[in-house]
C-alpha cells in the first residue's frame, strides 16, 4: 500500500483554544499547569484526526507554543545572556515566552528577540540569535515528553525537527553579517554532536523515522553551504534512524545534485508548488530511497483534482512501488483546521474548498485511487470530488463583465506622479508639519467594548445607526486622545475594522469569509484569511465615510488607511484558475477608485499598508523581476491618481529590505514606515546604502511586546537613524499597529514616543 503521512498539523485548535489559553495565561489568568494540559488536549486530538484519516505516523514537533523555531532554538539551550539563563538548568517555558515576547508571568523582562517572516508565508518565527562561539546542549525536554504521549495513547510518532543547516542560515547575530554568512558553518562542530545526541534518544524510545526540515534547499545557496550538506548527513546517518529530508515551497532545481549519494531514507518534494521535481528527484534516488510527493497544497484551500493527481502519480508508483508516499506538499499549518461547520457559505463554494481535515481525506482517496483500494464510500467521494471541480470550472460567479471591461484598460492608466522633490514641497505646505513629525501604523487597541458592539451589530441585535453611533464614538475618543498628546498626522483608530484585509474584502466583489477559518501568524496571533474566488469588484466606497468623520473632528490632518493590493493579495486565499498578477491589478483598481475618492473627500494623507511585500517574493533571485515588476506596477496604479499635496504614505514590517531597494523606491511612496526597533535600526542599512529619496519613519517601539519603551530608548534609536538618514526626511512612528495593545500601554508608550520626538526636534 501507497504511504500516506502528514508535514505538519495546526496547533491553535479549530476554535482557537490554544490562542485562549495562551493568553489567559500571559495575562495571569490561569496556572502554566492549565496552559499544559489545553496542549496536551490539543496534541492528542490533532493526532487522532489524522490517525483516524489512515496516516501510519503522526508528527510529533509540529506542535509549538510559540513558534516551532523558538521551540527548536531552546531545546538547543540558545539562549540570549539577556535573558539570564542559567547554563546547565533547563530553559523554562516562561524564558520561551520573554524571548518571543519580552515578558512572561515570571522573570525579568527584556529586550525580545528578532521576528521575521517564514519563507514566503505570512507565519512569523523567532530568529535564532547566535554568539560568537555559540555552545549548544539539550536544554528542554518537551520534544521527548511528546513522543511519549503519542505512545501512551497508541499512535506511531514521527519526530518533526528542522535541518542543522536550515537552522543556522536562518540565526543571526553579532558576529554574523546575514542568512548566508559562512561564518555560521563553523558552529556545525558545536551543533551536529546535539542533533545526534537528540536522535539517539529518538531511537531509544523506538521511533523509526525522523523528518528534518531542510526547506533552504530551494534558495540559492552559497557553495560553501551547498558543501555542508554531505558532512551534517554522513554525521546524523550514525544515529541509526531513517532519515526523511523534507523541503517544500519550491524546486531543488540545481541542488538536487546534493541528494545524489546522500545518507538517508528519503527525500519529501512539494510537487505543488514544483511539480517538475519529482522525476527530478527520482533520478537521483538510490534503490532502497523514499520518494515523498507533496501533492496536496498544504498552503490554499481548494479542492484537489484526485484524477489529474493520480494520473501524475502512476509512473512514479509503478517504478518506486511502496516506496512512494504521498503527503500534503508542506506542514498543514498555514491552512484553517476543519470545513465542518461553516455554515455561513453556500453550498456550492463549501464544494469548493478543503481544510486541514479535508486534506487528510484527500490524501486517503488519494492513495484508494493509486492501489485501487476504494470501497463504495471512497469511490462516492471521489465522485463528489469530481462533481465539485466541475462546478468550480463552469461557475458563472468567478468572472464579472464589468471587471474583464476594466482589465483590458487597464494599461492606459497612469502610473506616474511628479518626481517626489516637486511632491514633498506641496505637502509640506499643505500639512505645515513640524520636524520629526509623529504618527501611528493607524490601528488602535480594539477593547471588549468594541468587539462587543460588532458582535451584535452582526448577530442583529444591534441596528445599523447605533452600531454608526458606537464606532463613532470611539473614533472620537482615539481623536481627541491623540490631540491631547500631541500626535502630528492623526488616525481614526479603525474600531470598525476587524481585520486589514477581510475588512475590505467583505466590502468587494469576489471574496468569501469563513467563521472559523483561522490560521496562526505569531505567537498566540491568528488571523481569518478572505477567500478570493472570482473577479475583485469595488461596488461602494470602503472607508470614506470613516475617514472623513474623524477629520471633522480636527483641524490636524487625518491619515486615511487602506490595505494595498499586494498584501490584500498575500493574505487571502488566492483563486488559483488565473495568474495571481491578474487578481492583483484587479485589486489595484479597486484601491485606486476608493484614494481618489478619500482625497475628494479631503483626505490628504493616505496610507496603503504593504506588509506582505516582501513575502510575495520568489525565493529563487532568478524569478524576482517578474514578481517585482507586477507587485510595484500594482501599488502605483492604486496610488497615482491624486494631486501633488496628497501624500501617499506605506507600511512594512518584519522584512529584509537590502535586496529589494530599488523595488521599494519604485513603489514611489511619499513616506514609508518599517520595523527597526527590534534590528536596533540595522535595517536602515539598507536605505542608508541605497540612498533612499523619500521619507522614511522608522519604528522606534515594538508592539509586539507589552513592555513600555522608555523615552531615552527612542531618541537613542532615533539617534541611530540620523546618523544614517537625512533629519529632514525621518518620522517617528511605532513599528506596526496598536490592534492587538491594551489602551494603558499604548498611552504610555505614544506618550513616551511624542516626548522623544520633542527632544530630538530641541536637538535639531
Amino acid at each position: 500500500m501507497t504511504i500516506i503521512h502528514n508535514l505538519g498539523f495546526p496547533r491553535m485548535g479549530a476554535q482557537r483554544e490554544l490562542k485562549r489559553s495562551l493568553e489567559a495565561y500571559w495575562a495571569g489568568q490561569t496556572s502554566q499547569e492549565e496552559l499544559l494540559e489545553t496542549g496536551r488536549s490539543l496534541r492528542a486530538h490533532h493526532w487522532d484526526l489524522q490517525s483516524k484519516a489512515g496516516l501510519d505516523t503522526v508528527p510529533i514537533g509540529d506542535f509549538a507554543w510559540y513558534d516551532q523555531i523558538l521551540e527548536w532554538s531552546t531545546l538547543l539551550g540558545v539562549v540570549p545572556a539577556r535573558f539570564a539563563q542559567a547554563d546547565n538548568s533547563p530553559v523554562s517555558l516562561d524564558t520561551m515566552f520573554r524571548m518571543a515576547r519580552g515578558r512572561a508571568p515570571s522573570g525579568t523582562p527584556a529586550v525580545a528577540c528578532e521576528m521575521t517572516k517564514w519563507f514566503d508565508t505570512n507565519y512569523h518565527y523567532i530568529v535564532p540569535e547566535l554568539a560568537p562561539g555559540q555552545t549548544f546542549r539539550i536544554a528542554r525536554e518537551s520534544l521527548f515528553e511528546q513522543i511519549e504521549e503519542a505512545k501512551t495513547l497508541g499512535y506511531k510518532a514521527k519526530p518533526v525537527i528542522p535541518g542543522p543547516l536550515t537552522w543556522l542560515w536562518l540565526g543571526k547575530g553579532d558576529a554574523y553579517e546575514g542568512l548566508a554568512d559562512v561564518g555560521k558553518l563553523a558552529l556545525l562542530d558545536a551543533l551536529l554532536p546535539v542533533y545526534e545526541q537528540v536522535l539517539t534518544r529518538f531511537k531509544a524510545q523506538g521511533v523509526e523515522w525522523v523528518q528534518i526540515d531542510e526547506p533552504i534547499l530551494v534558495l540559492d545557496l552559497p557553495q560553501q553551504w551547498q558543501d555542508a550538506f554531505g558532512r551534517v548527513y554522513q554525521t546524523l546517518n550514525q544515529a541509526g534512524l531513517s532519515v526523511l529530508l523534507a523541503t517544500y515551497f519550491d524546486d531543488f532545481r540545481e541542488n538536487v545534485a546534493l541528494l545524489k549519494g546522500l545518507p538517508i531514507a528519503g527525500v519529501h518534494v512539494d510537487a505543488v508548488r514544483a511539480p517538475a521535481a519529482l522525476q527530478a528527484v527520482h533520478a537521483v534516488l538510490g534503490q532502497e530511497q523514499i520518494l515523498s510527493a507533496g501533492v496536496i497544497s498544504g498552503r490554499n484551500i481548494w479542492r484537489t483534482d484526485l484524477d489529474k493527481t493520480a494520473q501524475t502519480l502512476q509512473p512514479l508508483k509503478e517504478a518506486l512501488g511502496e516506496r512512494l508516499w504521498i503527503a500534503p506538499s508542506c506542514s498543514l499549518l498555514h491552512v484553517p483546521v476543519d470545513l465542518h461547520g461553516e455554515t455561513g457559505l453556500d453550498a456550492e463554494l463549501t464544494s469548493w474548498l478543503s481544510f486541514a481535515v479535508q486534506k487528510l481525506d484527500e490524501l486517503r482517496l488519494l492513495q484508494g485511487l493509486l492501489d485501487g483500494t476504494l470501497d463504495e464510500a471512497g469511490k462516492q467521494a471521489v465522485q463528489a470530488q469530481r462533481a465539485a471541480l466541475k462546478s468550480r470550472r463552469e461557475s458563472r460567479r468567478t468572472h464579472n463583465p464589468s471587471v474583464q471591461a476594466q482589465m483590458a484598460q487597464i494599461d492606459k492608466l497612469t502610473r506616474q506622479r511628479a518626481p517626489f522633490a516637486q511632491r514633498i514641497e506641496a505637502q509640506r505646505n499643505k500639512l505645515k508639519l513640524p520636524a520629526y513629525p509623529t504618527t501611528t501604523i493607524g490601528s488602535f487597541p480594539q477593547t471588549i467594548e468594541i468587539r462587543t458592539a460588532r458582535r451584535d451589530w452582526r448577530g442583529g441585535s444591534l441596528s445599523d445607526s447605533a452600531y454608526e453611533k458606537a464606532m463613532q464614538a470611539e473614533i472620537e475618543q482615539v481623536i481627541r486622545f491623540q490631540e491631547r498628546i500631541g500626535l502630528d498626522v492623526l488616525v481614526h483608530g479603525e474600531a470598525e475594522r476587524n481585520d486589514m484585509v477581510e475588512y475590505f474584502g467583505e466590502l468587494l466583489a469576489g471574496f468569501a469569509f469563513t467563521q472559523n477559518g483561522w490560521v496562526q501568524s505569531y505567537g498566540s496571533r491568528c488571523v481569518k484569511p478572505p477567500i478570493i474566488f472570482g473577479d475583485v469588484l469595488r461596488v461602494a466606497p470602503m472607508s470614506v465615510a470613516w475617514s472623513s468623520y474623524a477629520q471633522s473632528l480636527t483641524d490636524l490632518p487625518v491619515k486615511g488607511m487602506l490595505t494595498g493590493p499586494v498584501t490584500m493579495l498575500q493574505w487571502s486565499f488566492v483563486r488559483d484558475d488565473q495568474p495571481r498578477a491578474d487578481t492583483c491589478r484587479q485589486l489595484a483598481l479597486a484601491l485606486r477608485e476608493e484614494v481618489s475618492d478619500l482625497e475628494q473627500a479631503g483626505i490628504h494623507v493616505i496610507q496603503l499598508d504593504e506588509p506582505a511585500f516582501r513575502e510575495g517574493l520568489p525565493l529563487r533571485k532568478g524569478d524576482w523581476q517578474v514578481y517585482l515588476d507586477w507587485a510595484v506596477d500594482c501599488f502605483r496604479l492604486s496610488t497615482s491618481a491624486v494631486s501633488d499635496e496628497t501624500q501617499i504614505h506605506t507600511h512594512m514590517c518584519y522584512s529584509e529590505f537590502n535586496d529589494i531597494m530599488q523595488s521599494i523606491a519604485d513603489m514611489d511612496a511619499d513616506v514609508i514606515t518599517i520595523e527597526t526597533s527590534r534590528s536596533n535600526m540595522l535595517l536602515l542599512e539598507a536605505f542608508e546604502n541605497f540612498e533612499y529619496p523619500n521619507d522614511i519613519g522608522p519604528g522606534v517601539y515594538d508592539i509586539h511586546s507589552p513592555n513600555v519603551p522608555d523615552k531615552d530608548w527612542m531618541v537613542r534609536l532615533m539617534g541611530e537613524a540620523a546618523k544614517r538618514l537625512p533629519a529632514d526626511r525621518l518620522w517617528v512612528n511605532p513599528d506596526c499597529g496598536l490592534k492587538t495593545r491594551g489602551w494603558t500601554e499604548t498611552e504610555a508608550s505614544l506618550l513616551a514616543m511624542v516626548d522623544a520626538a520633542k527632544v530630538l526636534r530641541a536637538a535639531a
